[in-house]
């Protein structure tokens, strides 16, 4: 289940799936990705309110450098870029990490037994390359993740409701799960796909038990108010966040 909290006075989105670990989704009002000048005093303050919130200097707050591939990276103490990078592990309890979403399924994994986590970006690209497994296989091929055990949060994205795709990403998508029943819809001649749900089976059949996977149920473009669209608001630069810290 998702509810709502506040740093300092600003909404952010958690899941109840993910208790014992630090995490949060960004809202319009705790925004910390802008590259349009007058939402650059903002991000500053929220970074500075997130910063003090986990207890770290902001050089431990870090990010990849998100290009939708489907390449994952672990983290490193003292090291902040991660090029072509859509999915980062943290194994550490010194650094917090966030990758930046305006449309596109974000997706935070978290081992309890091993206390690691990670955020994936998943997009209808690293989407069709299976990212959210990938991240599931790396942590299990490296950290001995047992995926049964995984706790997953699918965070805000456009939904089923309002993403329509073309044939080629349709056909990519289709392609990436066992089972792509009930993922997709024809209307009005137009193929809609459920994003969210495709990463969802993507992650089951990675081995991550249904139960453990909590689907957010916010749409960026219906819940607007909420959450940037990249679709709705003509290429916004702004992004909500998912974050993460041990």
């Amino acid at each position: 289940m998702f509810y709502f909290e506040e740093i300092n006075g600003k909404k952010i989105l958690k899941s109840s799936v993910l208790n014992g670990l630090n995490h949060f989704f960004t809202t319009r009002e705790s925004v910390i990705k802008t590259k349009e000048p007058e939402f650059e005093p903002i991000v500053e303050n929220n970074k500075k309110d997130i910063c003090k919130y986990f207890g770290i200097d902001e050089k431990d707050l870090i990010h990849p450098s998100q290009t939708h591939t489907s390449n994952v990276d672990v983290a490193k103490i003292g090291i902040s870029s991660y090029p072509d990078t859509d999915g980062l592990i943290l194994t550490n309890n010194v650094q917090a990490l966030y990758l930046n979403f305006a449309d596109c399924t974000p997706v935070i994994i978290f081992d309890p037994i091993n206390n690691i986590a990670a955020v994936s970006h998943a997009g209808w690209r690293g989407t069709a390359g299976m990212i959210a497994s990938k991240t599931v296989q790396k942590m299990k091929d490296e950290f001995y993740s047992n995926p049964e055990k995984l706790k997953c949060a699918i965070g805000p994205a456009i939904s089923f409701c309002c993403y329509n795709v073309g044939e080629d990403v349709y056909r990519n998508l289709s392609q990436t799960v066992k089972d792509f029943s009930g993922l997709y819809e024809i209307r009005q001649g137009n193929i809609y796909v459920d994003l969210k749900g495709i990463n969802k089976r993507q992650l089951i059949d990675a081995g991550v038990k249904e139960e453990n996977i909590d689907v957010c149920p916010f749409c960026t473009v219906c819940n607007n108010d909420l959450f940037f669209s990249y679709r709705k608001e003509n290429a916004t630069t702004n992004r909500h966040s998912a974050v993460i810290k041990l």
